[in-house]
C-alpha cells in the first residue's frame, strides 16, 4: 500500500506540470490584454505599453512561463495584476465558502442518494423505482442556475424562509452559517443526487441477483441486513467511483452556484479573474483545483482497496 501511494503521489507531478503548461498557453492565446483593462478606455498606447513592461507581459512567453514555474517551485503563486495582492492570500480569503458549500453538498447528496438508490433497487419496478428514475432524469435536465433562481423565488422571495444571497462564516454562529448554505446546497446537490442514486440503483440491483444474496435470504437473514451488509457493500466500488467523479465535477457547479447566490468563494474569484484577464489568479486557482482533483482520484483508488480486498495494485 505504501509503495502504491508513493507511486501515485509522484504521478501527480507530471499531471500538474501539464495542467500548468496548458493553462499558461490558453491564457496567452486567448484574446484580450490585461494591461489595457487595467489602464482603462482612455489610456494611450504608451501608457498601456508601460503597464505591460511593469507587469512583465512584454517578455517572450517562454521567459514568462519559466519565471512563473520558478516562483511556483518556491511556493509563490504570484501577485494579482488587478488587486496587487498575493494569489495565495486571495485564495486563502475565498476558500472557506467554497469548501463549506462543497462539503454540505456532498454530504447531503450522499445521505439522500444512496438510500434512494438502494430502495429503488429493492423495489424494482414499483412506483418508488419509477419515481427515483424520473427524478434522476429531471435532475440531469435542469440547469443549475435555473434551479437556483427558482429556489430563490420560492423560498426566499415568496415564502421568506431563507436569505436570498450572501455568506456568513461559521465563526459567527452555526445557524446563520447553515441558513445561508441551504439554498445553494439544494441547488448544487440535485444533479449529484440524481447521478449517485442512478448508479446506486444499478449497482445494488445487479448484486441483488447474485448467489450470495439468495443464500443469505435462504438462511433467514433480515432484509435490512441483506441490503446493507451484502448488496450495498458489494456494490460499493462503482458507487464510490461516481461519488469521486461527482466531487471532481463539483468544481464547475460551484462556479455557477456561487455566482447565482453571491457567495465570495473561489468560483466568484475565478469568474472575476477571467473577466479581468488576471493571469496569476487564474493560474493559481486552476492549479489548486487540479491538485484537489488528483487528491480525490488518489482517495478513490485507496478506497477501492479497502472496500474490495480482491483489488490489488
Amino acid at each position: 500500500m505504501g509503495r502504491f501511494l508513493a507511486g501515485r503521489i509522484l504521478a501527480t507531478i507530471p499531471v500538474l506540470v501539464v495542467v500548468a503548461t496548458v493553462v499558461f498557453l490558453l491564457l496567452r492565446l486567448a484574446p484580450g490584454d490585461p494591461a489595457a483593462i487595467l489602464a482603462g478606455d482612455a489610456a494611450s498606447p504608451e501608457q498601456i505599453a508601460a503597464i505591460r513592461a511593469r507587469l512583465g507581459l512584454d517578455e517572450p512567453p517562454l521567459t514568462q512561463f519559466l519565471e512563473w514555474i520558478g516562483r511556483l517551485l518556491r511556493g509563490d503563486l504570484g501577485t494579482s495584476i488587478i488587486s496587487n495582492q498575493p494569489v495565495t492570500k486571495l485564495i486563502g480569503e475565498r476558500i472557506e465558502p467554497t469548501l463549506a458549500l462543497a462539503t454540505t453538498t456532498i454530504l447531503f447528496a450522499i445521505a439522500v442518494a444512496v438510500p434512494l438508490g438502494v430502495v429503488a433497487a429493492w423495489r424494482h419496478g414499483s412506483w418508488i423505482d419509477r419515481a427515483v428514475m424520473a427524478f434522476s432524469v429531471i435532475g440531469f435536465s435542469i440547469p443549475i442556475f435555473v434551479l437556483g433562481y427558482l429556489l430563490i423565488f420560492g423560498f426566499a422571495m415568496e415564502l421568506r424562509w431563507l436569505p436570498v444571497q450572501g455568506y456568513t462564516s461559521i465563526r459567527e454562529g452555526f445557524l446563520p452559517f447553515i441558513t445561508r448554505l441551504v439554498l445553494p446546497t439544494l441547488t448544487l446537490s440535485v444533479i449529484y443526487i440524481a447521478l449517485i442514486a442512478r448508479i446506486t440503483r444499478a449497482s445494488v440491483l445487479e448484486t441483488l441477483g447474485e448467489d450470495y444474496v439468495r443464500t443469505a435470504r435462504a438462511k433467514g437473514v433480515g432484509e435490512r441486513s441483506v441490503l446493507s451488509r451484502h448488496a450495498l457493500r458489494n456494490a460499493a466500488v462503482p458507487i464510490v467511483s461516481v461519488i469521486g467523479i461527482g466531487i471532481a465535477l463539483l468544481i464547475s457547479g460551484v462556479v455557477v452556484t456561487e455566482s447565482v447566490f453571491n457567495l465570495p468563494g473561489l468560483g466568484r474569484l475565478t469568474v472575476d479573474a477571467v473577466l479581468a484577464r488576471d493571469y496569476p489568479v487564474i493560474q493559481g486557482v486552476t492549479l489548486l483545483f487540479a491538485f484537489l482533483y488528483v487528491l480525490i482520484n488518489l482517495g478513490i483508488d485507496v478506497a477501492y482497496t479497502l472496500l474490495d480486498p480482491r483489488i490489488r495494485y
